[in-house]
């Protein structure tokens, strides 16, 4: 078959020469590119109660940076993490929170855990049609492929009440672990040509327990690491609906949708490198330091490669130091204190001193370097995706999980987003564009050379 090569590489071209749009068009039209205005600060498009950050505060009508700030529904991400007393729930706590809008109590989150583990199963033959066969290495692929899926058994899938749509997004986080872990399992099999090990899920178990048993092959795992993977989904469970997954969420819902449709979108959003990959950019970055850097406390060797990582000659050679600054936060992201935290404890116990020791320099050495780099004061933070990586590389989450493992926490938050959407707006996104298309004469085709 010709595979019609030159002629997709002549179009593109094509493409490119029609669609590049002057960027002093914006200034002119007043168009905020991308929704952002010129110092970066995302335009306002909506209103929530979801949750809340903030990486500045106002000084006598100043911006000032301060450390950052998440809340969910008014409540501190420290205490949802740090507060939860002998439970082991934060993420059902926290997911609970976010959908119903108030903490529960032990009765109410117990009655949750229960429905979730309830729903943690696949219909028959669900195993072997959609995700065994159709495998491939892009898990979050299968897992919108598999959202969609599960739609065939919804009688009643156009239902937007608010009952309804709970009943269905409380499915989808549900099943979400399953349908990830076992496309890698899959992946993992029929690509890499490994042993399949299948471990059904225990519904005696929390959903971090649950992951971590499901994929590691031996189904064990230690009470930190359940913890750890617990903090980790609680705090990438939502950010503020402002990013381009919630967006997509809030767009997609807007236009009347089901709720299938709607969460299969944001996590086909989420899957971008510019978005949620951004964590297995951070830890392949630090592989390849840790292949030419021999000692971690050897800060002329580190600022010789943060040196070359910005001058394009290492890595990527994109000019990125991955894992650093955030559009909001400016002295800290406090998911990545968090983060820090647990992966502080697991190093520890794991024997990774030395691989941690490379990036607590890093985090050290390069805000300043940046700094320099782009001439501010402002010091740049990093952010949740520099401890990210490591942290599940701890727990033995294969690279191929990393984005899944966001997409799974991010379900509960893009459910409330669009629960949100249906009850207080009612109206379709439908944002305006100025055109530049200049008129032009039409021509028969035979005259046309």
């Amino acid at each position: 078959m010709n595979s019609h090569d030159d002629y997709y590489l002549e179009k593109s071209r094509a493409c490119e020469d029609h669609g590049i749009i002057p960027g002093e068009l914006y200034d002119e039209f007043d168009v905020k590119k991308g929704l952002r205005d010129r110092e970066g600060k995302g335009v306002v498009t909506g209103i929530t109660r979801i949750s809340k950050l903030n990486g500045y505060e106002t000084v006598n009508g100043k911006r000032v940076p301060m450390e950052g700030k998440l809340a969910y529904r008014g409540y501190d991400i420290n205490d949802l993490v740090y507060k939860h007393g002998d439970s082991k729930l934060r993420f059902e706590e926290a997911a609970y929170l976010l959908l119903f809008g108030d903490l529960p109590n032990r009765d109410e989150v117990e009655t949750f855990r229960a429905i979730v583990e309830d729903n943690m199963r696949l219909p028959t033959s669900f195993l072997n049609r959609v995700i065994f066969r159709e495998n491939c290495g892009d898990i979050m692929n299968t897992m919108a492929r598999g959202i969609l899926e599960l739609e065939t058994y919804d009688k009643d899938i156009g239902n937007t009440s608010v009952e309804h749509v709970l009943k269905q997004s409380m499915r989808i986080l549900s099943v979400a672990p399953m349908l990830a872990v076992y496309g890698y399992h899959a992946h993992n099999h029929y690509d890499k040509d490994k042993s399949l090990v299948i471990h059904r899920p225990n519904h005696k178990l929390t959903v971090a327990e649950n992951i971590l048993h499901m994929l590691h092959t031996d189904g064990k795992y230690s009470e930190l690491e359940a913890m750890a993977l617990d903090a980790a989904l609680t705090v990438h469970m939502e950010h503020g609906g402002g990013n381009n997954s919630a967006f997509t969420t809030r767009v997609i819902t807007s236009a009347g949708s089901d709720t299938y449709s709607v969460i299969a979108a944001a996590i086909l959003s989420l899957k971008g490198p510019k978005h949620g990959g951004a964590n297995i950019k951070a830890i392949q970055m630090m592989d390849d330091l840790r292949h030419h850097v021999t000692d971690p406390h050897d800060d002329a060797q580190i600022r010789d490669y943060i040196t070359r990582l910005m001058n394009k000659e290492a890595f990527d050679k994109s000019g990125l130091v991955y894992g650093f600054g955030h559009a909001v936060y400016s002295i800290s992201d406090p998911r990545a204190k968090i983060l820090k935290d647990f992966v502080t404890r697991l190093a520890k116990e794991k024997g990774y001193q030395k691989e941690l020791a490379y990036y607590e320099a890093v985090e050290r050495i390069a805000p300043e370097m940046i700094s320099e780099r782009r001439r501010t004061t402002i010091r740049t933070c990093i952010n949740v995706d520099y401890y990210s990586g490591l942290l599940y590389r701890m727990l033995k989450i294969p690279e191929e999980l990393y984005t899944p493992i966001f997409a799974i926490a991010r379900i509960a938050g893009w459910s409330a987003h669009r629960i949100e959407e249906i009850v207080s707006s009612g109206k379709i996104i439908r944002p305006a564009y100025v055109s530049i298309a200049e008129d032009r004469e039409y021509v028969p085709l035979e005259k046309r050379e």
